[in-house]
């Protein structure tokens, strides 16, 4: 059978993909079509990994084939144990199998994904993305096509970084206008509070989430332990904090609130009270990380967003949250729940239940990139998490014409798979201790 052109299947796949949302046909009808003609013809004959060290560790997967053809992709890196060595033992597994079995492929590890004790849900998650750019190529279409259509061809990202001090004005004056001088043109900043006595004394962080500003503070001085209670000093102080940053910012930025799961049901509902006024785009990670009735008691009572969702796997994780109302929006990671195909249904279970989604991101500019392509392709997404964009030597991992974040957005790449082709000089210069290059 002649296989369809690019124009032919482009318009296709966008037919399928609302037949889809519509009747619950398979996400991968449009690439199944389009993949029929190439099947056979190209074998898996290799998996690489190496890692990369930064501010964490980036663990990168290469997949090689007889067609000379190859996919990267980046799985979980700090914290990472454990995943080098879960993809190093996969790989017999792949060997000699065709790429564009993807799904298949998927399925067929079984236990190795379903639960049991054998579970290497984030070795898979590492590979996975690279099968998807590996197919790209070999289709010579975009990540995003083969997922089930383009819905827009730039991501909005948010940035993780808040005022020094959010309880000075002065701080919060000097980071809004260091945000807005930024050449990456941020609109959205994720925002950890200031807590306990640190706060109350003027030497709490607001600074990135990412950075662990609740880590330090979660362990109070009232107590010496980890609590989940908000004292009426520490709301005052993370309601203030947050004023002063909405002040200071003004309101053509969103600002979120990240929870770092700290909370019981009673301080979330009082913060998300306390939060109202300064109209967060949402409150991210309150309560702790699996379902109970209390996320639906939440959201029933709040005024504002509330988010979750990083720390889910595949999609039995997720359903409690749809079915039962638990969120108003789903951020994943397309590191923890499997890959870019399970995200890609994640998405559309949420699109049933008219929830929009964001994607969470700590790693590198290679997950960055798979990232994006997933939520080019789903219906309704917000922003995505990033830890590029800063004029650092992690934007140099790749090849570019210029920057990668521009207006807050990330634009798709025009070429096929995921996009983005390493720079070796700047991959060898950091590369982890005893780790090697992978030519």
């Amino acid at each position: 059978m002649k296989n369809p052109s690019r124009r032919e299947f482009l318009k296709t796949a966008a037919a399928l993909r609302m037949t889809a949302l519509a009747g619950g046909t398979s996400t991968l009808a449009a690439f199944n079509a389009m993949a029929a003609g190439e099947r056979g013809k190209v074998k898996i004959t290799d998996i690489k990994v190496m890692i990369l060290q930064g501010p964490r560790t980036y663990t990168y997967v290469k997949i090689l084939t007889d067609s000379g053809l190859f996919g990267i992709g980046e799985g979980y890196g700090s914290p990472g144990v454990g995943v080098k060595e879960g993809v190093l033992e996969l790989r017999p597994y792949f060997i000699g199998k065709d790429p564009l079995d993807v799904e298949a492929l998927y399925l067929g590890l079984g236990q190795r994904v379903d639960g049991s004790a054998h579970m290497l849900p984030r070795a898979v998650s590492a590979i996975e993305p690279a099968l998807w750019d590996l197919n790209g190529k070999i289709l010579n279409v975009s990540v995003a096509t083969l997922l089930g259509g383009k819905m827009r061809t730039s991501v909005r990202m948010y940035h993780d970084e808040g005022p020094r001090n959010m309880l000075d004005k002065a701080s919060c004056k000097e980071w809004a206008d260091r945000m807005k001088a930024s050449p990456a043109g941020w609109t959205a900043f994720k925002i950890g509070p200031q807590r306990g006595g640190a706060a109350a004394a003027g030497r709490g962080r607001g600074a990135s989430a990412a950075a662990g500003t609740l880590g330090g503070e979660e362990t109070t001085q009232r107590t010496g332990l980890a609590v989940r209670t908000l004292t009426t000093r520490e709301l005052i102080d993370i309601q203030q904090g947050f004023e002063n940053t909405r002040d200071a910012i003004g309101w053509d930025y969103d600002i979120m609130f990240h929870g770092n799961w700290s909370y019981d049901l009673i301080s979330a509902i009082k913060l998300s009270q306390a939060l109202e006024s300064v109209k967060p785009l949402w409150i991210e990670d309150p309560l702790p990380p699996d379902y109970s009735n209390a996320w639906t008691l939440l959201t029933s009572t709040s005024r504002v967003p509330i988010l979750t969702g990083e720390n889910l796997g595949r999609r039995q994780d997720w359903i409690s949250f749809f079915a039962n109302k638990g969120i108003h929006i789903g951020q994943l990671d397309v590191r923890n729940v499997g890959g870019l195909l399970e995200a890609k249904k994640i998405a559309d279970l949420a699109d049933l239940y008219l929830l929009p989604m964001c994607s969470h991101n700590s790693a590198s500019v290679v997950c960055n990139f798979a990232a994006v392509q997933w939520a080019a392709s789903v219906r309704d997404f917000l922003a995505a998490e990033t830890m590029i964009g800063n004029g650092t030597w992690m934007d140099d991992v790749i090849l570019r014409d210029g920057p990668i974040v521009k207006n807050s957005h990330i634009t798709l790449p025009d070429k096929p798979g995921i996009g983005v082709e390493l720079n070796p000089d700047v991959v060898k210069a950091h590369l982890a201790k005893d780790e090697v290059w992978w030519g």
